[in-house]
């Protein structure tokens, strides 16, 4: 399954390379899908060549290949993708009790913790 940006980025890259026989630039792919930075570009790109939609050639300008497309596409029928907006909060319940205190100990915090490898 392919996010919406993917799906996006594989269509483009399809299109351009069968309209004008080359794939588009980083710059002119992010532009199309209205992204900050050629990162972007970077890491979808890296994500549909794991996934087996494109095929890069090492150490050459826009040497990206389109291997396949998503089976739904050659087929008409409608693309599942994943959709990142995040959902609004479920509603809070009508009838909230109020926490009641319990024992409870303060400690102060001091001194730092090593943090990574083991000393």
């Amino acid at each position: 399954m392919l996010t919406r940006k993917q799906l996006e980025l594989l269509e483009l890259i399809d299109t351009r390379m069968k309209r004008d026989g080359v794939p588009p630039s980083f710059d002119e792919m992010k532009d199309a899908l209205n992204l900050r930075s050629k990162s972007g570009i970077h890491r979808l790109i890296t994500a549909l060549e794991e996934r087996g939609f494109i095929r890069r050639l090492a150490h050459r300008a826009r040497a990206i290949e389109v291997v396949r497309m998503p089976e739904a596409l050659e087929s008409r029928h409608v693309v599942r993708v994943i959709d990142g907006g995040a959902r609004p909060a479920p509603a809070a319940p009508a009838r909230a009790r109020a926490v009641q205190s319990v024992d409870a100990l303060e400690l102060p915090v001091m001194g730092r913790i090593a943090a990574g490898t083991p000393i």
